[in-house]
């Protein structure tokens, strides 16, 4: 993501009889603000978990007894310009009378929370709306008349999923490769979209398209065509992209994409953890085969829908995922729930080592999409 940013330099000018002139001028430059390094930040967040009201139980780290606190400390620096830090104040007074909305999975909740709590600081948001299982929520800043939601889509098309919030299964989820979700519906009331997803379609899935089922990902004993879950994330990112640029609706839409886990010695199932405490150096860690899988469909179908152009939707690339890989230190871990070691120690308890304790890593996303909308 190139962003213009201005530089006071040094300019040079030429009078009549050539002789040269030096004065203070400012330059416009390119600078990529999803290449940096984590930098340590020993001013710490802008908000604490007892400050904001709004931050989900599992990803509390601290009050769930986290008993650690370094990974508060760093901050994301683009090598090439400065990132200012989030300005609610600022960040509000762009939004006034405007709505924006973050479409998506779990991910985009977690980051909705972190935008919550950073805005509690100049004017808590009053919630008028939220789904029967509270994963789509409605806030309003009635001061600012901004109105701010989340709609959870992990598959971002129609999907029959059978599972509870822990992650168990009764069923093979139905996914309908053609169909996009409600989500679609609302598009129009939005001035500003932060939409992604990905890590859902790592899920034993069938496959239905044109009203047939098609094939599937991961499901032996089925008799059906294994397509994997590439076909699918790219057929599915290719409706999305043709949605947005066919669109009437003028609005600034960001693409986020993939986000890496840190899981070790297992997944989230088998006993998978993230005990790190420090942030990764750039090299010390590679994407797995299927982060880079995903990553490479997503700055395809990206791409592609860019070229096409569009006079009403502003398309713009919020590319964490790179970012994100070097925070193994930022997830809650076995710090999901409330003090989970109280009464054995040694228990077995199961990690999220995908989603973002907060405050935590996933607060810089918000400097990036601020600094995002106001090159928009």
């Amino acid at each position: 993501m190139l962003s213009n940013v201005k530089c006071l330099c040094w300019c040079l000018a030429f009078d009549v009889s050539g002789n040269v002139h030096y004065y203070k001028c400012l330059i416009a430059e390119k600078c990529d603000l999803f290449v940096g390094d984590w930098v340590q930040d020993l001013s710490g967040p802008v908000y604490t978990n007892e400050s904001c009201r709004v931050i989900e139980p599992h990803q509390n780290c601290m009050k769930n007894g986290r008993p650690d606190s370094e990974y508060l400390y760093w901050r994301w620096t683009p090598r090439d310009c400065k990132l200012p830090k989030f300005n609610p104040r600022k960040f509000l007074k762009l939004m006034r009378n405007k709505s924006l909305s973050f479409i998506g999975d779990s991910i985009s909740r977690n980051q909705v929370q972190s935008l919550l709590c950073v805005l509690s600081k100049v004017e808590p948001a009053v919630e008028i709306y939220h789904d029967k299982e509270y994963r789509s929520k409605i806030w309003k800043f009635r001061s600012h008349n901004f109105t701010l939601s989340v709609i959870w889509t992990p598959f971002l098309v129609k999907a029959a999923i059978f599972e509870d919030f822990n992650g168990v299964t009764s069923s093979e989820i139905q996914l309908y490769l053609d169909t996009l979700d409600e989500w679609t519906k609302q598009y129009k009331n939005f001035d500003y979209v932060v939409i992604g997803g990905g890590k859902w379609f790592l899920k034993t899935a069938i496959y239905h398209e044109n009203k047939t089922v098609i094939g599937c990902h991961y499901c032996p004993g089925k008799n059906l065509t294994e397509l994997g879950f590439d076909y699918a994330y790219r057929k599915v990112l290719q409706e999305v992209f043709k949605f947005f640029t066919k669109s009437n609706h003028k609005a600034t839409v960001l693409f986020r994409t993939t986000t890496p886990d840190h899981f070790e010695n297992g997944e989230w199932f088998s006993g998978g953890y993230c005990n790190r405490t420090v942030p990764f150096k750039e090299g010390q860690i590679h994407m797995i085969d299927v982060d880079s899988i995903m990553r490479s469909i997503e700055l395809e179908e990206f791409e592609k829908a860019a070229s096409l152009g569009s006079k009403r939707v502003n398309l713009k690339l919020l590319d964490t995922t790179l970012l994100s890989l070097l925070r193994p230190d930022g997830h809650p871990g076995p710090y999901r729930k409330f003090q989970p070691f109280a009464k054995d120690k040694n228990a077995k308890v199961q990690n999220d080592c995908l989603h973002w304790c907060l405050p935590g890593p996933i607060d810089s996303w918000n400097d990036i999409i601020m600094q995002m909308l106001l090159n928009a």
